[in-house]
């Protein structure tokens, strides 16, 4: 039967959503079972089956809930930007804040992908590729105005989500850098890597104000 939102069971099963993210995180998936997963919600093994039917479901909805709501996230502000270097600027700001603020699902959403059986990785592949379509049409009407340069888009665009997503990798709050910083310096990245030149009296990259970013 299915659980409508708000119930206990809805309840229920966002902790035991929770408890597999921090597991998956802390020792990855292959070394955490369904017991460890209702131990940490406070259910009986048998119990958890009622929500999931397997680890690789809670595995496949974590990456799924993931890309999904990474995706309405962008969409809900993509159409604040005038232009492909104004669009450029705030996806590389909303790439890097929104997955500094998810740390562990952005790491398990990476690292886990080959734990997938084939139909869940080819739901998420699905999703990733509409991400990445995003940036690549950003780069495809830049490229058509003249406003970057860049030999092929799509490389293009899996080759700065790449770089965006490294952060994750090796930034931590309260070092030599702020994740303000960050965003400025990859900005510049971003934008030297596409190809778009600074004029030389403007001494920096031009930096609009982005709306709803």
């Amino acid at each position: 039967m299915a659980r409508t939102a708000g119930s206990r069971g809805e309840e229920t099963a966002l902790r035991v959503r929770e408890a597999a993210l921090r597991l998956f995180a802390d020792k990855g998936y292959a070394a955490v079972s369904m017991r460890e997963i209702a131990a940490e919600v406070g259910l009986q093994a048998g119990a958890l089956y009622n929500h999931f039917p397997t680890k690789q479901a809670i595995l496949v909805d974590l990456l799924e809930t993931h890309m999904v709501d990474l995706i309405a996230a962008w969409e809900g502000r993509s159409h604040t930007f005038s232009d492909p270097v104004e669009a450029l600027i705030g996806f590389v700001r909303f790439h890097i804040r929104y997955h500094l603020e998810r740390q562990d699902a952005v790491f398990i959403s990476y690292m886990e992908l080959r734990n997938l059986e084939r139909d869940g990785f080819e739901r998420i592949e699905e999703l990733r590729r509409v991400y990445e379509g995003f940036l690549r049409k950003i780069i495809q009407i830049g490229a058509a105005k003249r406003v970057f340069a860049v030999a092929d888009i799509p490389v293009a665009a899996m080759a700065v989500i790449a770089m965006l997503t490294g952060v994750n990798t090796w930034f931590r709050s309260g070092g030599r850098l702020k994740a303000v910083e960050i965003e400025e310096i990859y900005v510049k990245m971003v934008l030297g890597s596409l190809g778009h030149v600074v004029a030389p009296q403007a001494g920096r990259v031009q930096q609009p104000a982005l709306q709803g970013v």
